[in-house]
């Protein structure tokens, strides 16, 4: 599910807490990345989850019509074509999915089912939902394209549900982004005649992993000499006047030249410019770009930096 650039997006999370706090274990921050992943994986299967409850809740919203005392001939012969959804029946029927909410104790919207309530309304009164059932085509590609919809702009941008999980865990807010984009590309990779839908692990393998933990550590140690190179190339620039997130993606930029010979300088420039444009000022990536671009050049030149493999540097 990770990927390399949101696993960097993690460590500079992590970096920046380390450094605004009064904790100087190294460890216990280390503890705090690892546990933040591993929350954040939590997040993605709760996001699927929570597709699984709304059909779940408009199957409830059906049988209770069909019982009104007055039911009307639409409420006695409704139209079933979203809770038979074959997506959302690919992820409901999900062995792995249904395993890791058991394994993780993932009852969120059991417990607080009035949030699954207020994304089936919106999903019911929407125009995109009356046209979808109007719909006389049925087809695996129409099923997708709506779950995509509904999820992209009513899940997603809910204001409420974004309270909510503010309310359960801090550092989802920064997690939404990343979880949100996940959840959207393991939906249009789906496909029908992929028999059972496979949930992604959290890290790609255990290079992955390692790879967080690493860059996390090492950075740690070593910014002090790395914040003297960047001093070296802004001397018209007090510390304090560099961004907090600059100086850190500068000092993450720093050590992937020097501690991860398998990655490339073009690479490791290219992924830190695009997270600066994110996360940082609106200038943060042509400063940045112009401090490593320096940095590179010299630590070539004085074979501080030592790649393997072809065309690494």
């Amino acid at each position: 599910m990770l990927t390399r650039r949101h696993i960097r997006v993690k460590v500079m999370q992590s970096m920046y807490a380390f450094t605004q706090s009064a904790n100087d274990n190294i460890i216990v921050e280390q503890k705090f990345l690892q546990k933040s992943m591993g929350e954040m994986y939590d997040l993605f299967l709760l996001n699927l989850d929570l597709l699984v409850q709304v059909k779940n809740k408009a199957q409830d919203y059906i049988e209770k019509s069909q019982k009104k005392h007055l039911a009307t001939s639409e409420d006695k012969n409704p139209n079933l074509k979203f809770i038979e959804n074959s997506l959302l029946l690919k992820i409901a029927d999900s062995e792995s999915l249904n395993v890791l909410l058991e394994d993780k104790r993932l009852t969120n919207w059991h417990q607080d089912d009035e949030y699954v309530n207020i994304i089936w309304e919106e999903v019911r009164q929407s125009e995109v939902y009356k046209n979808y059932l109007a719909s006389e085509v049925s087809s695996f590609q129409e099923d997708k394209e709506f779950v995509i919809h509904i999820f992209k702009e009513i899940i997603a941008p809910n204001d409420k549900l974004y309270d909510y999980l503010e309310d359960k865990k801090l550092t989802w807010l920064d997690d939404l982004p990343i979880v949100n984009t996940s959840i959207l590309k393991f939906l249009k990779k789906e496909k029908d005649d992929q028999l059972e839908l496979k949930i992604p692990k959290l890290f790609k393998n255990r290079e992955d992993e390692e790879f967080a933990i690493e860059l996390f550590r090492k950075t740690l140690l070593n910014q002090e000499a790395y914040v003297e190179d960047i001093q070296e190339k802004t001397p018209n620039w007090d510390k304090d006047r560099i961004a907090g997130i600059d100086s850190i993606l500068l000092k993450m930029a720093i050590c992937e030249f020097m501690k991860f010979p398998s990655i490339p300088v073009k690479v490791t420039i290219n992924e830190y410019l695009e997270i600066a444009k994110e996360y940082s000022t609106p200038k943060s990536s042509i400063f940045i770009n112009g401090i490593l671009d320096k940095l590179s050049k010299e630590y070539k030149k004085s074979e501080k930096i030592n790649k393997i493999g072809r065309g690494l540097m």
